[in-house]
């Protein structure tokens, strides 16, 4: 079966819009995990090796074929047309927030953003890159990522996010800034 098995993964992998797990391939292949997942290892290489127009990557917990890197400007090209509309500066630091907070309330994203965050959470909802993750102890919604987001954005897992701490600058500028937007947000609040 192991000759026949790469070609069966290729294939499954193909016919599969979503990250397939290895435990759902080898559940399908009726194939031992460890075989699988030499297999996808073998797929992957000859993909590598022989530098097709396809890779196979491990997303959002499972593995999915998608078109090489190098491809790209050509595939910009064709497909020019955006299916949804980029996402707005709100939408993009409200996910931002629920990337790095989640799970985390609509109170709390407008402390931090400084303004309502009503319009680009239920945005975020709807294009099914956030979702509903229980409630607070005071009864707000809270909210975490999707798979979804992690396909987007080529992330694995949420810790292949970039880390916070290379971003952040010594530890008395982080005070003065956080401070100033702090009252930067109360100012926009209270207007």
């Amino acid at each position: 079966m192991s000759l026949e098995l790469e070609p069966t993964l290729e294939a499954l992998l193909f016919l599969s819009v979503e990250p397939v797990t290895a435990p759902a391939l080898a559940e399908a292949t009726g194939v031992e995990l460890h075989e699988v997942v030499s297999g996808l290892e073998r797929l992957r290489e000859h993909y590598e090796f022989e530098r097709r127009g396809l890779v196979l990557r491990e997303l959002a917990g499972g593995w999915a074929l998608s078109s090489h890197p190098d491809a790209e400007p050509a595939a910009r090209e064709l497909l020019a047309k955006p299916r949804t509309p980029p996402l707005t500066p709100a939408q993009a630091e409200t996910l931002a927030i629920v990337a790095y907070l989640q799970p985390v309330s609509r109170p709390e994203i407008a402390r931090i953003r400084g303004v309502n965050a009503e319009s680009a959470a239920t945005t975020l909802l709807e294009r099914g890159m956030i979702e509903e993750a229980g409630r607070s102890q005071f009864g707000a919604v809270l909210y975490r990522t999707t798979d979804l987001f992690l396909r987007l954005f080529g992330l694995g897992s949420l810790g292949e996010l970039p880390e916070v701490a290379a971003f952040d600058p010594a530890p008395e500028v982080e005070a003065e800034l956080r401070d100033r937007l702090m009252r930067a947000g109360e100012a926009r609040a209270g207007a």
